[in-house]
């Protein structure tokens, strides 16, 4: 009975990927095979290009997290070894909508040879890592440092595999994993920004270990691999790269319960545990049809995200629905909940996921401005923020590339925050930040750049938020096109 139960909610899930686009306006995935873009030649083809659009909206989570293990083997680094960036990131680092504001450290772990260790260091006054263990669907098993599980004591956390049965020993921090592989985004923060300040957060971060429990009796050194000078990304790939890196994910990971109904709909489109993926021409074109849709479709529901706004009036939103959230948080337990349209959107914008969103940290992001128009890269944007944001840590404004959804790339920062060197304040404590192409005379210091020639999004960061932020008894209003 729980089989079939699992397999008619996951009918259901997938029945509604392909309708979904008539209640937000969008053409469904079975219309869009109608466009110029393909025209299926019988029906077999039909369902391919079908199967092909279901696997991009379900594998997003599984691509995005392929896609990083990718950009780790090409900067020489590999599983059970940690990469970081002995700086602020620049554009180089072309993941999904990155922190510029913090030092990242960032280990990757393996657990097909048994469990791995993954030490956090205690804090230390301002020195601290904001963060969280995600497994390979980049799912979060739990939130590590002072607003995770060690509660800022550090502590030994033991990664173990997919149907792991021994007991965690004294010491250890349990994280059961539901696949093989997965990593850590753990963001070391930066005090109050100085030179001096962040090379001490580096040092802190380095503090950070992975290695195998095996070794744990006498652990080696862990591996760190700075990465700030070497491209690292896991920007999207709506092509047929795509399907190629998912086949590489189901390869090496287990199929889990409320997936199952996926292995036939692989299948379909060439994907099969235990064989090679070689499409020929034609499939090829189909698939290439079927994601471009996808593509399209996922954009038009990214903008739908945005209602309603986490302020009433504004155009700034967490740009996850709080179903979505509910399921990623509680690792789709509820057998009834199993959002892959909007889990699909959030990870085709962003990577990681935290166990407790709000307790080390919250997200707002905007994609127009006052007037509820998209946001020009040649345009000059005034954002203000009243004094006293209610946080312990700092707020940071971020813009990024709107057609990426990564760094905007040869631009001299990305980024304006209460850490930031030399941010002018008003009168009354409140901070004006300006973002355009051009800094406005004297306003070098609250500038955030863009690129004329496109257009760009905006995420406003808050660590360490404090009660009166969720009551909103401090608001943001939007950002406001500078009229010449």
């Amino acid at each position: 009975m729980k089989h079939l139960l699992v397999f008619a909610v996951t009918i259901q899930v997938f029945a509604a990927c392909n309708s979904s686009g008539t209640t937000s306006g969008s053409a469904p995935a079975s219309d869009t095979a109608q466009t110029a873009t393909f025209k299926p030649a019988n029906v077999n083809e039909q369902v391919l290009y079908n199967r092909a659009f279901n696997a991009v909206i379900w594998g997003m989570p599984a691509v995005n997290s392929e896609l990083m293990h990718e950009s780790l083997l090409q900067a020489k680094g590999d599983y059970n070894q940690i990469v970081y960036w002995s700086d602020l990131v620049n554009s180089k680092n072309q993941t999904l909508t990155p922190n510029p504001d913090v030092i990242y450290v960032n280990p990757f772990y393996d657990t097909r040879k048994g469990p791995v260790v993954l030490e956090i260091p205690p804090a230390e006054g301002w020195s601290s890592i904001t963060g969280s263990l995600d497994d390979a669907w980049q799912t979060a098993i739990e939130d590590v440092g002072p607003a995770g599980v060690d509660k800022g004591k550090g502590g030994k956390y033991l990664i173990t595999p997919p149907g792991y049965k021994d007991k965690v020993p004294a010491g250890y921090i349990s994280m059961p994993s539901s696949t093989y592989t997965g990593f850590a985004i753990l963001r070391s923060n930066i005090g109050a920004g100085t030179k001096e300040d962040i090379a001490k957060a580096v040092e802190y971060g380095k503090r950070v270990k992975i290695y195998p429990y095996a070794q744990a009796a006498n652990p080696p050194q862990s591996v760190m691999v700075d990465l700030m000078q070497t491209p690292f990304g896991n920007i999207i790939p709506y092509n047929i790269h795509f399907f190629e890196s998912l086949n590489s994910f189901v390869q090496r990971e287990p199929w889990l319960t409320r997936d199952m109904v996926m292995v036939e709909q692989l299948k379909t489109i060439g994907i099969e545990k235990g064989k090679n993926f070689t499409p020929d021409a034609r499939t090829k074109e189909v698939l290439t049809a079927a994601i471009a849709d996808a593509h399209k479709w996922l954009d038009g529901q990214y903008e739908m995200v945005f209602k309603p706004p986490f302020y009433d009036g504004t155009n700034w939103a967490l740009p996850a629905n709080p179903q979505t959230l509910k399921a990623i948080t509680e690792n789709y337990t509820d057998a009834n909940n199993y959002p892959v349209d909007g889990r699909a959107i959030a990870y085709s914008i962003a990577y990681f996921s935290a166990k407790h969103l709000g307790s080390g940290q919250f997200y707002l992001m905007s994609i127009k401005d006052k007037d509820k128009k998209t946001f020009d890269g040649s345009a000059l944007y005034k954002l203000h923020l009243p004094a006293n944001v209610p946080v312990k840590l700092y707020w940071s404004v971020t813009a990024y590339d709107r057609e990426t959804h990564a760094l905007i790339e040869g631009l001299p920062h990305a980024s304006r925050a209460s850490t930031s060197p030399g941010l002018q304040k008003n009168a009354d404590g409140s901070v004006d930040v300006y973002i355009g192409a051009k800094a406005p005379a004297g306003k070098e210091a609250n500038w955030i750049p863009t690129d004329a020639k496109s257009g760009f999004e905006l995420m406003a960061r808050f660590y360490g938020p404090e009660k009166e932020f969720f009551e909103k008894k401090w608001t943001m209003g939007d950002a406001e096109k500078v009229k010449e």
